[in-house]
């Protein structure tokens, strides 16, 4: 079965809000039929941390390159990373969404 790569970003206080927000936006923009490609089809998310001295920005882009990455199950999780404070929104945070999912 096909897969497609999704990437998301969201505002939010926490990263299930985020998630939950997120997932909600990309049913109603694809549909509840299933097998849209997007972070529609995730049931959950896994938090992806940098490793020491790794910015958010650099941890993402190491997942991404990793082809063997457990972000890239489309049945799996969603990945997660916590970019930080929202400079916009007091008390939010930035969460970035990202993985493969069924097409």
């Amino acid at each position: 079965m096909p897969q497609n790569e999704f990437q998301d970003e969201e505002s939010a206080r926490t990263a299930d809000e985020a998630f939950r927000r997120l997932v909600a936006q990309a049913k109603f923009d694809h549909g509840h039929a299933g097998y849209t490609g997007t972070i529609a089809e995730k049931t959950s998310f896994r938090m992806e941390q940098p490793r020491k001295d790794e910015t958010p920005i650099a941890c993402f882009s190491r997942c991404v390159a990793d082809r063997n990455h457990w972000s890239v199950d489309k049945w799996g999780p969603a990945a997660c990373i916590d970019f930080g404070p929202d400079p916009k929104r007091k008390g939010f945070n930035i969460f970035y969404f990202f993985g493969w999912a069924s097409t």
